[in-house]
């Protein structure tokens, strides 16, 4: 992925991205830093633990990092990042970059109400800011799956609204394997 990251900062030069599912291990993010230098980083890997346990073995997932440019640094801190999360405070504006469990992951839905809890204390101690919320949901959230209620519960708790459905855009599928031909749209702005 670093290439089409690499192809879209040069065509599109954007202040910030949201990056997830970027599969590094903690010692190998500094890779941001390195291919993209006009950018500096937040974030976290999610194989820390897998690491520390001995031997990395298997398909690599998760992580996520937040790309702000340079020229914003000394706007921009870092309020919270783990595994599944990273909050930074760029002028008044708190960007939620979040990574959810998928179907499967075992206690996905305490999973999910942990990162929730824990956006949901940082949007109560930023109420000024504006908000913006996104990434791999990892749910349909007009579906019916438990992921989705607490989502979809979380937002109206917190007066946060789908962009899509804000905006009037159409719903596309955001994951495609064309492989198994299937898709679904499973990634959001809050």
């Amino acid at each position: 992925g670093f290439s089409t990251v690499r192809d879209l900062c040069i065509s599109r030069k954007p202040d910030i991205f949201l990056l997830q599912e970027h599969w590094l291990t903690p010692c190998n993010l500094s890779k941001f830093d390195q291919i993209f230098p006009e950018y500096f980083t937040f974030g976290s890997s999610a194989l820390t633990g897998r690491v520390e346990s001995g031997l990395l073995s298997g398909r690599p997932f998760g992580g996520v990092i937040v790309m702000v440019m340079n020229d914003l640094q000394k706007f921009t801190r870092t309020l919270y990042s783990s595994e599944r999360c990273v909050i930074v405070k760029v002028f008044n504006y708190l960007l939620i970059n979040v990574y959810l469990p998928c179907a499967g992951t075992v206690d996905r839905s305490l999973i999910i109400d942990d990162v929730l809890n824990d956006i949901s204390n940082y949007l109560a101690q930023n109420s000024e800011c504006t908000i913006l919320i996104g990434g791999d949901f990892n749910c349909d959230l007009d579906g019916i799956a438990d992921a989705a209620k607490l989502i979809n519960d979380f937002a109206t708790e917190n007066a946060v609204e789908r962009c899509d459905k804000l905006t009037g855009c159409q719903k596309i599928n955001t994951y495609v394997n064309t492989a198994l031909n299937c898709g679904s749209c499973i990634d959001y702005f809050l």
